[in-house]
């Protein structure tokens, strides 16, 4: 074993009290794989924060890890702020409660003042929290749709959106200057609420929260059909009480929820991979629609900051919708609103990610929307908006969406909003409803008008750290180019890794092929895989899937490659 990761697990043995982490420590004894991947590297804190499997390690989520990142956090607030505050929020995964609770402890025994909801509520919450109490950060411990055994620390600056790369650089200089059990400053978390160094999140900021998720409605008192059958499940998540609540005062009246569903469980024993972007995910769900003879099925991810949905197609099954087709949908009932209406704002702007749907720039050219491309995260779409905000240009910002089914029409919160997003699909469904139109009738309409498009997802999971080096090796060995894919000729190969057209540096390749098609290649920065993101443009549904079946076997054959 290499000694240096004998060394690390040698004082966690001597150093870790928490009779958990000590027993799990125990259990590694001579177990060199387990003892090597839980210490090889400390775990990765960048923009998205922390993320990676429960357990004893460096490379692990627990209490010393989420400790130790919650003690650079302070150090970088405290170098910047004379009265730093952070807003911590968590969701229903394993732990959560107890590393929401280890970073207010931290927090407070450094003299931050911490704001805390009383109870797990969705991602864009603490967001909305940060801007409405005008803290320093935000904090929100979760692993958005990973695995169970996942869970993650995410941070958010005073704007209320993830840190920048800058940010997160400064704090993980601060991170790694530390020593996990000798230099952490902690105190009990009911001391702290007892001499008010932690304070609950009052009901009036969730309130405030679901009232500015209502205002984002773009009906403009035209006829919806409210009482369309609405089957929802927030996947044992936390999406259960703000999405009824607002559907409920929105004025929805035939809405059932997926019982075994419906309560927060970390376990997620109905979906073990809990991403309404999954079939399985919500095969549950289907079943229900099925029984309540659903019009429409509703699903948010367990943080409740992404959306999937079902419709029923002309066969009578339900049939999933990308988050592509759905926010294509989103942006095209939002722009007709608005400009029916005479709602449209003088310079109206849509966001995107480069991965997401190039037909949107088509929608947006059709009404007159800018379009502005971000990098893959929606951290760079809420950093746009802060941009239109300090130009006094908020108001242009009319949407914004990333294929993996994040949405968000309104500034309040700075990063992708479930329940905005459950609200906006609801309301344009039964708008359509009212008028005789099916979303996927409404959605042929947009491929006659623009051409057919065909985007999809592939993931290549490699665990360990191993798996981390042939990642590596897969990107070096792309960036070298490629000729063609399948019979699709490489046009042109961008590489964003030393930044291009203005945006930040970062581990993407694009590959522009002929016909309007092109291939997307990038690491996870959340999870141990790579991700392939295809887009074609065909005359049809069938030529489409072919020439996305021949760019994926191209990417397979190299990943074949270099695991034999």
């Amino acid at each position: 074993m290499n000694e240096t990761i004998r060394k690390k697990y040698e004082t966690w043995l001597r150093a870790a009290d928490d009779e958990e982490i000590r027993a799990e420590l125990m259990e590694m004894f001579g177990a060199e794989v387990q003892i090597e991947d839980a210490f090889y590297r400390d775990l990765s804190f960048g923009t998205g924060g922390l993320r990676g499997v429960i357990g004893a390690g460096t490379n692990r989520m627990n209490i010393y890890t989420v400790a130790k990142a919650s003690q650079g956090l302070a150090d970088y607030l405290k170098s910047r702020a004379a009265s730093p505050s952070v807003v911590i929020g968590y969701d229903s995964r394993i732990k959560s409660d107890v590393f929401a609770k280890t970073a207010a402890g931290v927090f407070a025994a450094n003299g931050i003042s911490v704001y805390i909801w009383p109870e797990l509520l969705p991602v864009p919450m603490v967001s909305f929290g940060v801007r409405y109490l005008g803290a320093s950060a935000g904090v929100m411990i979760t692993a958005s749709h990973n695995p169970a055994k996942y869970n993650g620390y995410k941070v958010y600056g005073a704007d209320g959106c993830q840190i920048t790369t800058e940010a997160a650089e400064e704090i993980l200089a601060e991170i790694e200057s530390l020593d996990i059990f000798e230099d952490v400053k902690q105190t009990g978390f009911d001391e702290g609420l007892a001499d008010c160094r932690i304070r609950w999140i009052s009901d009036e900021v969730y309130t405030a929260f679901v009232e500015a998720v209502k205002s984002q409605s773009v009906l403009f008192g035209d006829e919806a059909k409210k009482d369309v059958a609405i089957v929802y499940t927030p996947l044992n998540g936390a999406g259960l009480k703000p999405v009824t609540r607002v559907l409920r005062e929105m004025g929805y009246t035939n809405v059932s929820v997926v019982e075994e569903q419906k309560e927060p469980d970390g376990c997620f024993p109905t979906c073990p991979y809990p991403n309404p972007e999954i079939k399985e995910a919500m095969a549950l769900g289907i079943e229900y629609a099925k029984r309540n003879k659903a019009d429409l099925l509703l699903a948010t991810d367990p943080d409740c900051d992404r959306v999937g949905i079902a419709v029923k197609n002309r066969q009578g099954e339900y049939e999933l919708l990308s988050g592509n087709q759905t926010g294509l949908l989103l942006f095209d009932y939002i722009c007709s609103q608005r400009k029916k209406h005479g709602k449209m704002p003088e310079d109206p702007v849509m966001i995107k990610t480069i991965v997401t749907m190039d037909m949107a720039e088509q929608i947006g050219a059709h009404y007159g929307v800018r379009t502005v491309n971000v990098l893959t995260g929606f951290k760079f779409i809420g950093e746009q908006i802060g941009r239109l905000e300090q130009q006094n240009k908020a108001d242009s910002y009319i949407f914004g969406f990333e294929e993996s089914y994040g949405y968000l029409s309104g500034t309040y919160v700075r990063d992708k909003d479930g329940v905005n997003g459950a609200s906006l699909i609801c309301e344009m469904f039964s708008y359509y409803a009212a008028h005789g139109i099916g979303l996927l009738n409404k959605l042929e309409e947009l491929y006659q008008m623009y051409g057919y498009c065909l985007n999809t997802l592939h993931s290549y999971e490699f665990e360990g750290s191993a798996g981390f080096e042939t990642m590596q090796v897969i990107m070096s060995r792309l960036r070298r180019g490629i000729l063609a894919f399948g019979e699709k000729k490489v046009i042109r190969l961008l590489d964003y890794a030393p930044g291009l057209d203005g945006l930040p540096k970062s581990d993407v390749l694009k590959f522009l092929l002929e016909d309007h098609c092109s291939a997307v290649v990038r690491p996870s920065g959340t999870e141990p895989k790579l991700k392939l993101y295809i887009s074609v443009s065909a005359g049809n549904r069938q030529e489409a899937e072919e020439v996305e079946k021949q760019i994926e076997e191209t990417i397979d054959s190299i990943k074949r490659l270099f695991l034999q």
